[in-house]
């Protein structure tokens, strides 16, 4: 991609032109128990160049979310029930299925949560990565197998020209890792998804994907959802952070706002569980008392309530609507943000 490409990308969020709309979307599960809702009315822009950060607890709707955005629900069981998906002011949820498979690895691209179950395991890496370039630019065989040499040794895999031939299982689950993002950048994307792109990591290998992905996408200029369950992780990579509990968006801010001025409880004790390198510990690390509820026919209150330390007859009875709580569009879906008013 050229760098005024790039530039006049990065150029559109400043026009105040979102890449990506998500519009009261429902996502549901059919089940023999009830229906599953995993994603409740979830609404949010991303704009070009952009990083935004999903976080919250397993089960709370995040990689369902990214799912949907990608339009990879299983059906059945699950179905986008509702809402809008607009990239580009194109509504990809009345796509056809072949209209949706060109946006899908060309314009928008994920790194998905395990490359070991992502990659397919008696295919090469040659073959994996080259697909795409031949499905989407056009190229031939020698053309795509240059650029996945070329994409493998941008990712930091050594000994590119070698190792393009080899199976996902004679890699480790770094290299894996950087695979995937060689496969998903391949085709310059205009969206990343990078869903738990860290997990079963160590520290050191966590920190050297997050620094890529970061260079990356900085350098291309390409908008990303960064979906987490660790709150350190998205605090020095995203410009703005969605919180989900229970399908729900109980907070959305920018990081800074959402670290320096956290309104919803559940925001709330969510740092208080995360260990603080950056000063000295004085109290112990308080995890959030009881479990995420079942999806299965949720109570028509605030989900967090039986958690939540501010809880009153009102947060009992009625479901709160996300509110303007402070500067930047900050909000809450609480009757009591920060426990005012309590």
């Amino acid at each position: 991609m050229s760098q005024t490409a790039t530039l006049e990308r990065l150029a559109a969020s400043h026009r105040g032109e979102p890449l990506l709309s998500v519009r009261d979307l429902r996502t549901q599960f059919y089940t023999a128990d009830g229906i599953v809702k995993a994603v409740d009315k979830v609404s949010f822009d991303l704009y070009p160049g952009q990083t935004l950060g999903i976080v919250g607890e397993s089960g709370g709707g995040k990689s369902q979310t990214a799912l949907s955005i990608m339009r990879l629900i299983p059906d059945p069981p699950g179905k986008i029930a509702g809402g809008q998906i607009l990239f580009e002011g194109r509504d990809l949820l009345k796509m056809s299925d072949e209209q949706i498979r060109r946006v899908r690895g060309k314009e928008i691209a994920m790194i998905f949560q395990d490359p070991m179950t992502s990659l397919n395991p008696v295919l090469t890496i040659n073959r994996q990565i080259s697909e795409a370039l031949q499905l989407h630019l056009g190229m031939d065989r020698g053309q795509a197998r240059n650029r996945s040499i070329e994409l493998l040794e941008m990712v930091g895999i050594p000994s590119a020209k070698t190792r393009i031939d080899d199976y996902p299982h004679q890699f480790s689950g770094g290299m894996r890792q950087r695979v995937m993002i060689a496969m998903a950048l391949s085709c310059h994307p205009k969206l990343l998804i990078a869903d738990e792109p860290t997990t079963a990591l160590d520290v050191t290998v966590q920190a050297q994907i997050l620094d890529l992905i970061r260079s990356l996408a900085k350098e291309f200029g390409t908008a990303t959802i960064l979906i987490t369950h660790n709150l350190g992780v998205v605090a020095g990579m995203c410009d703005d952070i969605i919180v989900l509990y229970a399908g729900r968006v109980a907070e959305q801010a920018t990081a800074g706002d959402l670290f320096g001025d956290p309104a919803h409880p559940y925001t709330m004790g969510l740092l208080r569980s995360v260990p603080r390198l950056d000063e000295v510990r004085k109290e112990r690390l308080v995890p959030i008392e009881g479990l995420p509820p079942d999806l299965i026919d949720l109570p028509d209150n605030c989900a967090f309530n039986p958690r939540c330390i501010y809880a009153a007859d009102r947060c009992r009875a009625e479901k709160p609507s996300l509110v303007e709580v402070g500067p930047n569009d900050h909000r809450a879906a609480c009757w009591f943000p920060r426990g005012e008013g309590r």
